[in-house]
C-alpha cells in the first residue's frame, strides 16, 4: 500500500511538473517571443531549431543613430549559456519578475522588460531548464 501512494504522489508531481514546463514553454514561445531574437534563422527565414534560444547576432536596428547600449547580439539563454552560467538559477529568477540584472539595471535595449509573477518566472526556467 506504501509503495501505491509513493508512486500517486510521483505520478501527481511528474504532472505539475509537465504543466510548469507547458506554461513556461508556452510564455517563451508564444507569449513574450523570445525565439525572434534569441534564436538564429537560417537562409530561408525559419528558426535555426538546432540552435533554439542560443543567442544570435540581432538583424533588428532603428532607423538612424540606435540608442545608447543598443545591444548588436542576443545571448544564449540556454542552461549551458554564458548568461545562464554567469547569472545563476536565482539571478536569472529575479531577472524575470523585476526586469532587473544581477547589477541592478535593466538589460538594454532591445530587450524589453518584463515582469513575471514568480510562478510565471519559475515556469520560463523550468522550460529553459529543458534546452540542451
Amino acid at each position: 500500500m506504501r509503495i501505491l501512494v509513493l508512486f500517486s504522489l510521483a505520478l501527481t508531481a511528474c504532472a505539475q511538473d509537465k504543466a510548469k514546463v507547458e506554461l513556461g514553454r508556452y510564455l517563451v514561445e508564444e507569449a513574450a517571443a523570445c525565439g525572434f531574437c534569441h534564436t538564429p534563422k537560417s537562409a530561408d527565414g525559419a528558426f535555426d531549431k538546432s540552435k533554439w534560444l542560443k543567442g544570435t547576432t540581432l538583424d533588428i536596428q532603428p532607423i538612424g543613430a540606435p540608442p545608447k547600449d543598443w545591444h548588436k547580439a542576443s545571448p544564449d539563454l540556454t542552461p549551458s549559456g554564458k548568461l545562464w552560467m554567469k547569472w545563476g538559477e536565482a539571478s536569472m529568477l529575479k531577472y524575470l519578475q523585476t526586469g532587473l540584472t544581477p547589477s541592478g539595471k535593466f538589460a538594454g535595449p532591445p530587450m524589453p522588460v518584463y515582469k513575471f509573477k514568480p510562478e510565471h518566472a519559475e515556469a520560463i526556467l523550468a522550460y529553459l531548464k529543458t534546452l540542451k
